[in-house]
């Protein structure tokens, strides 16, 4: 997968602010479906179509423990997404500093 297609998918996956709470919540350290459901205003089935949507983005991974299944956030899937942005910011601020570089013999010459 390229790592803009997998930006993509990160930030689609992102964009729903209960998935965002999941992550948040998994931040903490692993949690059964029921668990993260008993903490949330939505209930299990919903957790847990939430729950494969960021699986498959790869931000999120589980391991099976006896019945049930432990949710966590998933080591490197949010390595992409960060590098992207810091990539988006350092140009925004790279840009930012020729601006004002180019700005400043302007102002001197109007004094």
């Amino acid at each position: 997968m390229s790592n803009q297609l997998a930006v993509d998918i990160a930030l689609d996956a992102l964009g729903d602010p209960m998935r965002r709470r999941i992550l948040e919540r998994l931040s903490n350290g692993p949690l059964p479906v029921g668990e993260l459901a008993g903490e949330l205003p939505i209930g299990r089935p919903a957790v847990s179509k939430h729950l494969r949507v960021l699986t498959n983005a790869g931000l999120v991974e589980y391991t099976p423990r006896g019945t049930r299944n432990l949710y966590a956030l998933a080591p490197d899937g949010q390595r992409e997404l960060q590098q992207w942005l810091v990539a988006l910011w350092d140009s925004a601020l790279t840009a930012f500093a020729d601006y004002v570089a180019s700005a400043a013999p302007n102002e001197r010459n109007t004094e």
